[in-house]
């Protein structure tokens, strides 16, 4: 009798047991020139605010083209004092490495020329002289940039050296690793269309879900392929609003080829990476859209861990897609 009676109050408490609360947690707002948004679930309301904007804050005191009293503001005006952050290094060692890695189509040192284009109020090119080209080209090159006890050392003074393909990212994971710190599992953060994710949305019971835009050219936005995402960061390069059109009615990516001077011509439209880092699946993203379709085929044979996905126009000038490393 006794154990019939233990094991009915042992059900009872059990069935009473009540299913611990989700809360959805959202905010959104302005950042690094461009907008952002947080989701995260949590038993509680929960207002992290305040720490978004200080995060905000201390990677533009660090690493903002944008502020002249940055520290890279300071660096590419001549400042040698600079003590550089750890955000700086972590990101000035991502970009040594993939600049090594692209053999130099990667290069965040290649902001001086694309200051130098001259784009217009219509896009169109006005081209620059080849010696004007030539002698800008003489300080690009992240190999003619050092880190030396915690200070950048330039072997040319006009060395430009500008974060912008990869900072994004970049905060990007450090939003995300502040909300691990803070025992957040399910989350997804995304800044101007660069997304890190991890779980699931528990209160709808799926994954979360991203799409990847189309290369609309008419600032429409549409989605023809969603992905879901619940271990790791998505990042996406486009040339469809950013490009320069030649007198002949080429297009060019609004990307700078690093070892010509010139505007890229590429029949590439749009590339999406997903990677463990979104810093590394910005860098890639930019790098790949530089690279152009078939040399970033050959490139990621050697690596696996990068997934792609490419939007590019074909001959006929109709739009194709294509997806590497099961994307």
């Amino acid at each position: 009798m006794r154990s019939l009676l233990f094991l009915f109050l042992f059900i009872s408490l059990f069935s009473c047991k009540q299913t611990p609360k989700k809360h959805l947690n959202y905010t959104n707002g302005n950042a690094f020139g461009t907008t952002f948004s947080v989701q995260f679930i949590a038993p509680e309301k929960i207002d992290f605010s305040t720490s978004y904007d200080s995060i905000v804050t201390v990677i533009n005191t660090s690493m903002s083209t944008y502020q002249r009293d940055s520290d890279i503001s300071k660096i590419n005006s001549g400042d040698t004092t600079i003590v550089v952050d750890n955000h700086f290094k972590k990101v000035f060692q991502a970009s040594k490495k993939i600049y090594k890695q692209t053999d130099g189509v990667f290069d965040p040192t290649i902001g001086v020329l694309v200051n130098a284009w001259d784009f217009g109020p219509e896009g169109k090119i006005i081209a620059l002289d080849s010696l004007k080209i030539d002698s800008l080209l003489v300080s690009v090159g992240l190999d003619k940039v050092s880190l030396q006890n915690d200070k950048i050392v330039k072997q040319y003074p006009n060395t430009f050296i500008d974060f912008n393909a990869l900072a994004k990212g970049y905060a990007v994971d450090v939003f995300a690793e502040f909300l691990e710190t803070k025992n957040i599992e399910n989350y997804l953060v995304e800044i101007g269309g660069e997304i890190r994710g991890k779980g699931s949305n528990l209160i709808k019971e799926k994954p979360w879900r991203i799409g990847v835009e189309d290369p609309n050219f008419d600032d429409t936005q549409s989605y023809s392929k969603v992905i879901t995402l619940q271990e790791g960061a998505m990042a996406t390069s486009g040339s469809y609003r950013k490009f320069k059109i030649d007198e002949n009615g080429n297009r060019y990516a609004h990307i700078i080829d690093t070892h010509t001077g010139y505007p890229h011509k590429s029949n590439l439209l749009s590339i999406s990476v997903l990677a463990k880092s979104c810093m590394e699946a910005d860098a890639y993203a930019t790098a790949f859209m530089s690279m152009g379709l078939q040399k970033t085929k050959q490139f990621l044979t050697t690596h696996p861990e990068l997934k792609v996905y490419a939007i590019f126009e074909n001959q006929s000038k109709e739009l194709e897609q294509i997806s590497f490393n099961d994307f």
